[in-house]
């Protein structure tokens, strides 16, 4: 299910609750599985934080095939643990 803003915006189902922030592009882009093996859908914006904040978590196998996986790998490289809760 995908979740929303408090302005009733849709976003894509990466999106932690507490993270303010919109998608970017396609909100079904990329997959992202945590350790556990849950997998999670989302833009490149979402999945690149919850790549990053996620301990054990990569990207779906068959994402090597998107041009933008890359993308989402470099940007959670990037990023702290919970971007959204230091301002980032």
């Amino acid at each position: 299910m995908d979740a929303a803003t408090a302005g009733g915006a849709r976003r894509c189902a990466a999106a932690d609750e507490a993270d303010p922030t919109p998608c970017e592009g396609r909100r079904r882009a990329v997959s992202v599985i945590e350790g556990n093996g849950t997998q999670h859908t989302g833009c490149i914006h979402h999945t690149a934080r919850l790549l990053a904040s996620l301990e054990g978590a990569r990207l779906h196998p068959s994402a090597a095939a998107l041009p933008w996986a890359c993308e989402v790998y470099c940007r959670a490289a990037q990023l702290p643990p919970c971007a959204w809760q230091v301002g980032r």
